[in-house]
């Protein structure tokens, strides 16, 4: 970490408030995993798990672009404090109404969070991150993810066993409550204030139609197969468990992924700096699929854990190289919208996976919706091995490690 020693006192205090307050978002957010499926089964029954779960997306969506662009134009830390601020107050609406209608807005509300903070969160550790350390950089501020997913759901599902629902529901809130209070003390520097006033003077940013653009629409695809990959198992695996029978702490499975995010992402962030991103998101892929083709035919505990150690792996991976791809492909003023866009295809997986899946599961049983998941990612890996840069030979160079990403801003 020598980046950590090169920077003054104020700037490490700063990044480290930071750390703190993402660590407190994941936590919050993560906390619900173990919980929300089986609490809207006993609200409304089994056949609104998935739907109620997919309006998480909705609210994320539909926000996506107003935030993406505030993150530029107002700043990073406003934006962090909407996305803390839904952590906080939503789980207490989960308690006060209890059913179906209440539950989806307030789920809808749930989404604002996504494309607030972890978009904002993004443009402000790469606003901080020097051009030859970045890589490393995002790989060390991201393990707030696989931190807080470590600890969120294995104490939600602790409180869960040994208290019932509302305790383990207002964890979730009270850690919101503390990365609100750690937020306010974020400063954003002088360098970014005049990111923002450029990006609001020259308006360049056409949000939607980046999308198209040859620099975001292959990661936006793969991660859309990813997005509903994480869609399936954040929704369904709480009750694939419990229809298996299987002896396990529905958090340990969270926690075991969220070890793996955490050492992938140590080693993977500063070795993309010299080796390149494409690599990196091209095994991570890869292994995301090992994952739910271990996840359809898993009968046992241990078998959970490892696909979950697999999809934490991936997971801790393939998301950090996306936000770095981005960024080596995104002018100063346009890092949050072009981020936050190329999440768009991982939002609209997560969205569309519940009520897919829900309609498939009821059918065909929760362990075959995995075997379609890993069809979907595999299709993704070979839109990325074959699409990622300006033709074929280009792409699978760069998605082997083999050339620079043509794409990327000098």
């Amino acid at each position: 970490m020598k980046f950590f020693r090169d920077l003054d006192g104020a700037q490490r205090l700063n990044l480290s408030t930071l750390f703190l307050a993402g660590l407190l978002f994941w936590a919050g957010l993560a906390s619900l995993l173990p919980i929300l499926p089986l609490y809207i089964q006993e609200v409304g029954g089994e056949q609104w798990v998935g739907h109620v779960m997919a309006f998480f997306a909705v609210g994320l969506l539909a926000s996506k672009a107003f935030l993406a662009k505030m993150t530029d134009v107002r700043g990073r830390k406003v934006v962090l404090l909407i996305g803390i601020s839904a952590i906080a107050f939503t789980p207490v609406g989960y308690l006060l109404f209890p059913n179906i209608p209440a539950l989806m807005g307030f789920r809808a509300i749930h989404g604002i969070s996504i494309s607030a903070f972890v978009t904002a969160y993004s443009a402000l550790v790469i606003d901080m991150s020097p051009r030859q350390y970045r890589g490393e950089i995002i790989g060390y501020m991201s393990l707030v993810n696989p931190l807080g997913l470590a600890m969120g759901p294995a104490i939600g599902g602790f409180l869960l066993e040994s208290a019932g629902f509302p305790p383990a529901i207002l964890l979730s809130a009270g850690l919101g409550f503390l990365g609100l209070l750690c937020t306010t003390r974020i400063i954003e520097s002088r360098s970014q204030s005049e990111t923002k006033a450029s990006a609001s003077s020259s308006e360049q940013s056409k949000f939607w139609r980046n999308l198209v653009t040859p620099r975001v629409r292959v990661p936006a695809f793969v991660l859309l197969m990813v997005g509903f990959a994480f869609g399936t198992i954040s929704t369904f695996i709480p009750l694939y468990i419990a229809q298996k029978s299987v002896s396990l702490n529905i958090g340990l499975f969270y926690t075991a992924s969220a070890i793996m995010s955490f050492s992938s992402r140590l080693i993977t962030g500063r070795a993309s700096d010299r080796y390149g991103r494409g690599v990196f998101i091209t095994v991570s892929v890869a292994i995301y699929a090992l994952a739910t083709f271990t996840l359809w035919h898993a009968n046992s505990a241990q078998g959970f854990l490892l696909a979950a150690a697999l999809q934490g792996c991936a997971a801790g991976t393939v998301i950090p190289m996306m936000a770095a791809l981005m960024a080596d492909r995104a002018e100063a003023h346009e890092r949050g919208q072009l981020f936050g866009l190329c999440m768009v295809g991982f939002d609209v997986g997560i969205a569309i996976a519940g009520p897919t899946m829900q309609t498939l599961a009821l059918r065909i049983g929760y362990g075959n919706i995995f075997g379609l998941v890993t069809a979907l990612i595999v299709l993704g890996l070979m839109i990325f091995l074959t699409c990622s840069s300006k033709d074929l030979a280009h792409s699978i160079r760069f998605a082997l490690g083999k050339s620079r990403d043509v794409y990327a801003v000098d």
